[in-house]
């Protein structure tokens, strides 16, 4: 939400939202140094909860560094120093995004070493999928890093901007798949209730994208309503727009004291 307007909590907030859940991302630019991150992860877990509770929403947050900014290594664990400080924030939930941008050494390096960071403070993962042509070759190369750490347990992680393509081994490996909806791009609604028609709804939520390109904070919103339409009773919607998503993050307890 740092590239919304405040109108948009309020948007959201009548719209029946409860509580937004913003992961570490792309500035839009690529930050030179790690004091660009420390105010970044600041601003996270200060400033936009106050921004939110404005409007009676509860802020929450994921942090690392993300796959864009991965190739620099000597940044990367500068920045992955940092996290451990902030983790004990109340509105922190875990680590995230992380993932794989171009499927690079040096990002799939970082997605090792930030598995671990996850690991070693035991904190749910939220992860990047790479876009377009990249994405099913990405989503295998994160299942088999994720698969082969131990200490990972698989429904503690969600991996986000998953397609008709990747859906079905990212729920075949036990783990969470998130549908990003986006006005044009990743998933329109439309294309997202096609996948929950073929899949079901176990361990599949959908995300409203709130970033620097086209996206529509209300997104989710919108796909209930365009579910109710398409004949969805109530009770199957609000288990795909509010409990599946209550069910992952109430994994960590800071999420189920405040919710």
């Amino acid at each position: 939400m740092v590239s919304r307007v405040t109108d948009d909590y309020e948007r959201m907030a009548l719209a029946g939202c409860l509580a937004v859940c913003e992961p570490a991302f792309w500035a839009g630019f690529d930050r030179g140094s790690a004091a660009g991150f420390h105010d970044y992860f600041s601003q996270l877990t200060d400033h936009e909860p106050k921004r939110a509770a404005k409007f009676g929403l509860k802020h929450f947050c994921w942090l690392c560094i993300n796959s864009k900014e991965a190739e620099d290594l000597k940044l990367a664990e500068e920045v992955m120093a940092l996290v451990p400080k902030f983790l004990d924030r109340p509105n922190v939930l875990g680590i995230g995004e992380i993932g794989l941008n171009k499927n690079s050494r040096n990002e799939l390096r970082v997605f090792e070493m930030q598995i671990d960071l996850a690991a070693r403070h035991h904190q749910l993962i939220l992860v990047h999928t790479p876009h377009l042509e990249d994405k099913l070759k990405g989503t295998r190369l994160i299942l088999a890093a994720l698969q082969n750490d131990r200490r990972i347990r698989p429904e503690q992680v969600i991996i986000d901007h998953a397609e008709e393509h990747t859906v079905e081994m990212i729920l075949d490996a036990g783990m969470w798949a998130g549908l990003t909806l986006y006005p044009e791009t990743k998933c329109t609604p439309a294309r997202a209730i096609d996948i929950l028609e073929n899949y079901g709804g176990e361990r599949l939520w959908l995300n409203s994208a709130c970033d620097w390109g086209v996206s529509d904070p209300l997104a989710v919103p919108k796909t209930a309503l365009e579910m109710a339409k398409r004949g969805h009773l109530g009770d199957a919607i609000n288990q795909v727009i509010f409990q599946n998503p209550k069910d992952f993050l109430s994994q960590s307890p800071k999420f189920k004291a405040l919710i």
